[in-house]
C-alpha cells in the first residue's frame, strides 16, 4: 500500500469543554460501529488535517481526530495557559468518555508519539494498540538536538543559520536558544514574535523530509500554522515537555503487553533514530519498522506505506 485511503468528511464534529476555558475540536469519520482509533497530531501545536483521516480503512475504523489545546480549531486559539502534558493526557480521557468508548487504538507521530506513550502508560487498560511514527522521547537531549544547536544544526548548517538570523546574537551568546526564541514569541512585540515563529517553523519543516519537499514545507508554515507550532513547541521545550527525567523509557513496563508498531525514518533529523531504537529495547514485544529511504515526515512514501500496513495489521492483533 502506497496511497492513503480516499478523502472523507467527518460525520460529526463538535467542541468539547475540557475546563480552564479550553474547548477542543473533535471530529469523527469512517464507520461509527468500527474499531475506534484516536489520531494524535504532532507539534505540539500542529493541529490535525484532512489527510490524517486517511491512514485508516474508513469501513473498518471509527476514526477520531482532535486538535490539542490552543491549536487548530480548538479555542482559545494560541493559548498556552493550562497547557501541559498531564492536561493533554486528561483531555484524551475526556474525549474517550464523552464518546462512550471502552477502549481504542492510539496512533501518534512525532510529539503525537510522545503524548500517545504517556497516555498509554497512564491508561494502559484503555489502549488496544499503539502505532507510533517518528518517535520523540521528550528528553532534554532530544530537544537540544533540533533546537539548541545540536546535531541537526550541523547537518543543515545553512538552514540553521537562517533561523539564527532572526534571534538577537548578543542574547544567544549567553542564553539557551529555545528560551530566547520563546521569550520573543510570547513577548509584546508581535512583529518580532511572528518573524521568529515563521523562522522556527521553516527550520523544522525543511529538516523533515529526506528529499526536499517545498509543498510540504509551505503547507506546514502558513502564518496560522507556524504561530501555534512554534509557540507551543517552545512552551513545551522550555518546560522539559512537562516530563520527569527519562520518564517514558522508565515506564515502559506499564505498556509491555500492548501491541505496538514503531515506524521511524532512518534519516530522521528532527527526531533521530535512536529515539525509536531505545524505545524498542524497552518494549521487546514491539515491532520496529525502519523506513530506509525517509526522514521524519509521515508523507514520505515508504513511511506512508509502513503506517498503512500497521493500521491494517492492528485490526487483527488487538483482540477488539
Amino acid at each position: 500500500m502506497n496511497e492513503l485511503y480516499p478523502e472523507i468528511e467527518p460525520f460529526n464534529d463538535f467542541l468539547l469543554d475540557v475546563g480552564c476555558q479550553h474547548q477542543l475540536y473533535v471530529e469523527q469519520c469512517g464507520n461509527v460501529n468500527g474499531q475506534p482509533v484516536i489520531f494524535i497530531h504532532g507539534g505540539p501545536g500542529a493541529g490535525s488535517s484532512a489527510n490524517d483521516r486517511r491512514f485508516f480503512d474508513p469501513e473498518k475504523y471509527h476514526i477520531i481526530l482532535f486538535d490539542q489545546r490552543g491549536c487548530g480549531r480548538s479555542t482559545p486559539y494560541g493559548s498556552l495557559a493550562d497547557n501541559t502534558t498531564v492536561q493533554l493526557v486528561a483531555d484524551l480521557e475526556k474525549i474517550r468518555n464523552h464518546l462512550q468508548l471502552d477502549k481504542w487504538h492510539v496512533f501518534g507521530g512525532s510529539w503525537g508519539s510522545t503524548l500517545a506513550l504517556v497516555y498509554a502508560q497512564t491508561h494502559a487498560e484503555q489502549v488496544l494498540s499503539l502505532v507510533l511514527r517518528g518517535i520523540f522521547l521528550g528528553r532534554v537531549q532530544d530537544t537540544e538536538w533540533t533546537f539548541a544547536g545540536g546535531g541537526g544544526s550541523r547537518i543543515f548548517a545553512d538552514y540553521w543559520q537562517e533561523y539564527l538570523a532572526t534571534l538577537p546574537a548578543a542574547i544567544l551568546s549567553q542564553h539557551n536558544h529555545v528560551k530566547v526564541a520563546y521569550d520573543i514569541m510570547t513577548g509584546n512585540d508581535k512583529d518580532a514574535a511572528e518573524k521568529v515563529a515563521q523562522a522556527w517553523a521553516n527550520w523544522e519543516m525543511r529538516c523533515c523530509t529526506l528529499e526536499p519537499n517545498d509543498e510540504f514545507v509551505s503547507a506546514a508554515t502558513s502564518d496560522d500554522s507556524c504561530w501555534t507550532l512554534a509557540r507551543h513547541e517552545a512552551h513545551y521545550m522550555v518546560n522539559k515537555c512537562f516530563l520527569t527525567d527519562n520518564q517514558i523509557l522508565k515506564n515502559c513496563d506499564k505498556i509491555a503487553n500492548i501491541p505496538t508498531v514503531l515506524v521511524h525514518g532512518r534519516y530522521d533529523i528532527v527526531c533521530p533514530f535512536d529515539n525509536a531504537w531505545l524505545l524498542h529495547q524497552q518494549l521487546p514485544n514491539s515491532q520496529l519498522v525502519i523506513s530506509k529511504t525517509a526522514g521524519h515526515a509521515s508523507v514520505e512514501p515508504e513511511t506512508k506505506h509502513h503506517l498503512l500496513n500497521a493500521t491494517n495489521a492492528m485490526l487483527e492483533l488487538s483482540h477488539y
